[in-house]
């Protein structure tokens, strides 16, 4: 009996130390989660130089057509233009924005026509809104923005370079106009045709009876293609010993901005929209303040930080997360900010 109660307390010693065990494996198999809000890493800000750059697809076309823009706020009051065969050397003025009591000519760029008026005349307009369609003589390069990236590419783009798939390039291309889309109206209608009798009239007129033939923009009605809003685009030229062939395709890559030795973070660590944002300091006893910083450029990996640091913070990453509804809808979001 003594034997048998021994053999029995030795059996259930190894049970319990191998349930021990087992319940020991299992808890160093399936540790509990970090809680929400836990600091996972730290970053600190550093300085560098950073480059705002876009790559996009487009074709060659010809005559494209791209708009012309207002370069103050004030009064647009169009000029009337006279019909110019052929494509124009120099440029052609086509209204005037009236501002203080002064005005400020607004012209169509040499080797390109007046298309259409996009504004009322007399109609207050602000700086860079298109109010003149205008159409190139020759070949460019057009490319489609999508509407995601219009606020990371501005009307003021650093450069653009241009390769035309198989073929020549790179070469710098030079843009036209805005990126802005069009509304109805980008094109004018082309002019119609004389009736037979007028045209036998017109025929046998002197030379020297016709008077020079002169037309007003805001008399033309809008028509022809696209009938539309013509969406964000770049239209951009080449230089002149680069050979273009009509449909070809090409790729852009857009240098939108350019900021020298300035002060960044990882885009983890912030949360926010286009221009304002928010991160956590941390503090030496590891507590959490979150601070309002003034964005800059982004290159999808670090943003700039133009206020709100001083350099020598540590923040906490991932970065605050803010509630929805903050941004407003014409605000785009920092690439990669906030975006967990």
């Amino acid at each position: 009996m003594v034997r048998k109660h021994i053999l029995f307390s030795a059996l259930g010693l190894v049970a319990v130390t191998a349930t021990a065990c087992t319940s020991s494996g299992s808890a160093a198999q399936n540790p509990e989660l970090a809680p929400r809000g836990t600091t996972m890493t730290t970053a600190e800000p550093t300085r560098q130089d950073l480059t705002n750059r876009i790559s996009l697809t487009g074709k060659v076309e010809m005559n494209p057509v791209f708009g012309v823009v207002s370069p103050v706020d004030g009064e647009v009051r169009y000029l009337e233009i006279a019909d110019v065969k052929g494509t124009p050397t120099v440029p052609t003025g086509v209204a005037n924005i009236w501002a203080a009591g002064r005005p400020t000519r607004v012209d169509v760029p040499a080797g390109a026509t007046f298309a259409a008026r996009l504004v009322d005349d007399r109609a207050d307009v602000t700086a860079g809104m298109p109010i003149a369609s205008a159409k190139h003589g020759g070949y460019a390069i057009v490319a489609q923005i999508d509407d995601e990236q219009a606020y990371k590419v501005s009307d003021a783009l650093a450069s653009v370079q241009a390769q035309i798939k198989n073929g020549p390039g790179p070469f710098p291309c030079a843009v036209l106009g805005t990126i802005a889309a069009l509304p109805a109206g980008t094109v004018a209608p082309a002019p119609e045709a004389p009736a037979d009798d007028e045209a036998k009239t017109a025929g046998e007129q002197q030379p020297e009876q016709r008077q020079p033939e002169q037309r007003q923009p805001d008399q033309r009605k809008p028509a022809g293609e696209p009938t539309a809003s013509s969406g964000l685009r770049v239209v951009c030229t080449a230089p002149a010993d680069v050979k273009l062939i009509n449909g070809a395709s090409a790729a852009l890559d857009l240098v939108t901005a350019e900021a020298k030795n300035v002060l960044v973070v990882p885009v983890e660590a912030v949360a926010g929209s286009q221009g304002r944002g928010r991160v956590d300091v941390l503090a030496t006893d590891g507590s959490r303040k979150t601070t309002d910083v003034e964005l800059g450029l982004t290159d999808g990996k670090v943003v700039e930080i133009r206020s709100g640091l001083t350099g020598n913070e540590k923040l906490a990453v991932p970065g605050p997360d803010l509630p929805p509804g903050t941004a407003s809808p014409q605000d785009g979001p920092i690439s990669g900010a906030g975006q967990r």
